[in-house]
C-alpha cells in the first residue's frame, strides 16, 4: 500500500506539513522522475510560500533524508509479542524487512534518490550517505536487539557483517517486482541462514564468528 496521500483536502489533513513536503516530493516524482521534482512545484501543489518549505527543508537532499529516515521509524515500530524471545537470526529477518517494506510502494523512486545521492558531481552528498549507511546499521542492531555494546569487537564484526548483507540486499531489492517482495524475502532468508548462522556474513567466516564469540 502507497505511503503517499495524494489528495489533501484543506482542514482535514493533520500529516505535519514537513511529512507533507516528503509526500508531495515523493508523489511528484513517481511523475517527473526524483532529480525532475522542484521544491517551488511542491510549495506551489502545496498552496504555501516555497520559503516555507526552505525552513523544513534546505535542499531536495535533505527530503531525501527525511524520506529515509522513515526506514528507520520501520525497523524500530512496535515489534510482535514475544518478539525479544525469537532468534537473533529471526530478529534480523524482521527489522530488514520491516526497512525495505517501508520504501516498496516506491521502490523506483527510492532508487533514484540513491543514485542521486551517489552520483560523481554530487561529492557534497557523500560522506553524509557513508554515515547515513552507518546510522542505518545502528538503528538496525537496535532495533533487531543485538546485545554487542558499541565498540567492542564483537560489535565491529557485527557491523561489518550487516553492513555487506544491508548493501547485497539493497541490490536485490532495488530490481525485484515479484508479488509482496519475495524475491528480496528469500535472499535474506537464505543470507541469513547460510552456514551456522548470520555472523558467517563476517570475512572469513567461521573465523571471524570464533573471534567474535570470544570477545564476550
Amino acid at each position: 500500500m502507497s505511503m503517499i496521500s495524494v489528495h489533501h483536502e484543506p482542514g482535514v489533513d493533520e500529516t505535519p506539513f514537513a511529512e507533507r513536503v516528503v509526500d508531495e516530493a515523493v508523489r511528484q516524482a513517481e511523475v517527473l522522475g526524483w532529480e525532475a521534482v522542484r521544491l517551488t512545484e511542491v510549495a506551489a501543489r502545496l498552496e504555501v510560500p516555497v520559503s516555507r518549505v526552505l525552513a523544513e527543508y534546505r535542499d531536495l537532499d535533505a527530503v531525501a533524508n527525511a524520506w529515509f529516515r522513515r526506514g528507520w521509524l520501520a525497523m524500530l515500530a512496535e515489534k510482535p509479542e514475544g518478539f525479544a524471545r525469537w532468534p537473533e537470526r529471526a530478529r534480523l529477518e524482521h527489522c530488514l524487512l520491516a526497512w525495505f517494506g517501508a520504501f516498496a510502494g516506491h521502490r523506483r523512486v527510492t532508487v533514484e534518490m540513491l543514485r542521486t545521492k551517489a552520483h560523481l558531481p554530487h561529492l557534497h552528498t557523500w560522506v553524509p550517505m557513508v554515515f547515513d549507511l552507518s546510522r542505518t546499521i545502528q538503528w538496525l542492531r537496535e532495533a533487531a536487539g543485538l546485545e554487542a555494546r558499541y565498540g567492542t569487537r564483537r560489535a565491529q564484526l557485527e557491523e561489518m557483517a550487516l553492513t555487506a548483507l544491508f548493501m547485497a540486499t539493497l541490490a536485490v531489492w532495488s530490481r525485484d517486482h515479484s508479488d509482496n517482495q519475495t524475491r528480496t524475502r528469500h535472499f535474506i532468508e537464505k543470507r541469513l541462514s547460510r552456514g551456522d548462522g548470520w555472523m558467517k556474513w563476517v570475512p572469513g567466516g567461521g573465523r571471524g564468528r570464533a573471534t567474535a564469540a570470544g570477545t564476550l
